[in-house]
């Protein structure tokens, strides 16, 4: 629902429209006051009157019927109507919203905001001819069309990611990779540490942890920085909240609120603010369902990762990164089915309604702040947090446990890592160093291309970023690759969107959300790589029943009957 725009009002102040509004009103006899809503929708509200009018005053008779079509539950209570009564009710209502392709609460809201539309048409005028639409009007008939709005909004995240990864964004990091990093950075590190008659230990740290660990990641920078600046245009321009219009008419089906797509937005650029930005949804059900899940949406962190499997596994296509965006939105829609059905989770989703703004040409300044504070804090991150773990990683890879320099075939990580890889090894990468980076990842998820990086020997060879590529192409298949790029999608987020959770829905809350997000992960990915391994001719293994089963259990899960909403619905009779 979107206020009309280019309206000048003939007075100011609330109480004098309102006043001279319903004097108009009055003076037209050929409007009838009490018949607000469509005629189709006055028939609903007219065929409910008849069935609860015994049950209430004659003057309450229209709330009532109202109420039961926005499935107000105490409202229902209150009147408690008989088994038949309820279910000819509830026909009615299927009817009704059927007619008009929406749910009820949705239905009424639109029509009472048309009445006002109305109202505001008889004490106004307009700066612009009569009928005549606005750009923005012009604009969102196409963009927000019912059948159109979603291979539009497709095939706009599709040319988003097309320009930041596969085009410039692309282009600028290999240069930073192949001539920053690898031919003036790293040689020219190693050259000066020994002029300086610096040690191999102090050599190996500057030149495999800072450079090989940290440089990895910000040698994604250009790509992220691109993506911010087109990311910062659409919310400027006024389109992502004709995003958030058109994911509510999707949303709700399933259970949430279009609220739920505000923070989901804001945590592409990082997960932290896009949990405390549910906040803002006042259904206590669907804020935690969104602290939840608003982290399966790919963050800036999680852009490195997708760039690094993408690049070294499948060309650079860009259809992986637009893969790796809707499998989050997919993964958010099937927990809100899922969660919906439990009592922790259960309840009507919030109403949504906002305000469109105009579509305008994005501001300069605007779009390069967005751009700079989220490109900064991704450069602070890089420089503290992936710092400190890549040298943690050094030190683990370099040091056996009698604390001896040694190769990394004896070192304390591949100690570590090979004793619990065999967890991975039904989702295709069952190997130490895979393992090792996705457990980093829970600390940032950089530090899953920063650990490559300092496993593989970033700066060994003369050309920075493709020797990753290599050595990564080299550990996975492109099935096993996907189910690992699967996984660091879904699975727990880093330590500070963990702790963003932990304060939005306490300490139980929290690990109740971790190991719903770890058991999904595994699942999905699961799926991904054993059913991907059977149909490309891989045979049917003990792995494959165990992929069946989480398959069943994540079916079982949707389709099972909500006993909590049932319940709800059902009123006591007297």
């Amino acid at each position: 629902m979107r206020c009309s725009r280019n309206i000048c009002f003939k007075k100011t102040g609330i109480d004098t429209l309102i006043t001279k509004a319903l004097n108009t009103a009055k003076s037209k006899k050929s409007r009838e006051i009490k018949n607000i809503f469509s005629e189709k929708m006055e028939k609903t509200v007219s065929q409910i009157e008849e069935i609860v009018g015994n049950k209430t005053d004659e003057n309450l008779k229209r709330w009532y019927a109202v109420k039961f079509i926005e499935q107000d539950e105490k409202a229902v209570e209150e009147l408690h109507l008989g088994p038949l009564e309820k279910q000819k009710i509830s026909d009615i209502v299927k009817a009704c919203e059927d007619e008009f392709d929406d749910d009820g609460e949705s239905i009424i809201t639109n029509e009472r905001y048309n009445y006002i539309g109305a109202v505001v048409k008889d004490v106004s005028k307009k700066s612009s001819k009569k009928g005549e639409l606005s750009t923005s009007d012009k604009i969102d008939r196409i963009v927000t069309n019912r059948w159109l709005a979603l291979p539009i909004f497709a095939c706009v995240m599709i040319a988003v990611y097309y320009i930041s990864i596969s085009t410039i964004g692309g282009w600028m990091t290999d240069w930073v990779n192949d001539t920053l990093f690898g031919e003036i950075i790293s040689p020219g590190a190693e050259d000066w540490l020994a002029s300086i008659g610096a040690s191999d230990g102090v050599t190996s740290f500057i030149v495999n942890a800072v450079i090989g660990g940290v440089g990895a990641v910000l040698g994604f920078l250009p790509q992220m920085l691109v993506l911010f600046v087109l990311l910062a245009i659409l919310e400027d321009c006024g389109y992502m909240a004709r995003i958030a219009f058109i994911m509510d008419r999707i949303f709700r089906k399933f259970g949430l609120s279009g609220k739920s797509f505000i923070p989901i937005m804001i945590g592409t650029g990082c997960g932290v603010p896009g949990i405390m930005a549910s906040r803002t949804i006042e259904q206590e059900s669907d804020r935690k369902i969104t602290a939840m899940t608003t982290t399966f949406i790919p963050c800036s962190a999680k852009i490195p990762i997708i760039a690094l499997i993408t690049g070294a596994l499948f060309g650079g296509s860009v259809w992986i990164a637009v893969a790796s965006y809707f499998i989050g939105i997919i993964a958010i829609i099937l927990s809100g089915i899922i969660l919906k059905k439990m009592e922790k989770f259960s309840g009507t989703p919030a109403p949504f309604i906002v305000e469109l703004p105009p579509y305008h040409i994005p501001g300069l300044r605007t779009v390069a702040l967005s751009t700079g504070s989220r490109g900064w804090a991704f450069v602070k991150k890089a420089g503290t947090i992936i710092f400190v773990s890549c040298a943690l990683i050094w030190f683990l890879s370099s040091y056996s446990w009698s604390l001896q320099p040694v190769g990394i075939d004896d070192s304390m990580l591949k100690t570590i890592g090979s004793a619990i890889c065999g967890i991975f090894a039904p989702l295709g990468w069952g190997d130490w160093e895979a393992t090792v980076a996705t457990i980093t990842g829970f600390i940032a998820k950089e530090n899953v291309l920063g650990t490559f990086g300092t496993l593989f020997g970033f700066e060994e060879v003369s050309e920075g970023g493709e020797e990753i590529w290599t050595f990564v192409a080299a550990s996975f298949t492109q099935l096993s690759a996907f189910s690992f790029l699967v996984f660091n999608l879904l699975c727990a987020p880093c330590f500070a969107a963990i702790g963003a959770m932990r304060r939005e829905l306490g300490n139980k809350g929290c690990l109740f959300a971790v190991a719903y997000q770890m058991v999904f992960a595994y699942a999905v990915a699961l799926c991904v790589y054993q059913f991907g391994m059977f149909f490309i001719g891989g045979g049917f293994t003990a792995y494959t029943v165990l992929a069946i089963i989480a398959l069943v259990g994540i079916i079982f899960a949707l389709v099972r009957p909500d006993k909590i909403k049932n319940k709800l619905v059902e009123v006591p009779t007297t």
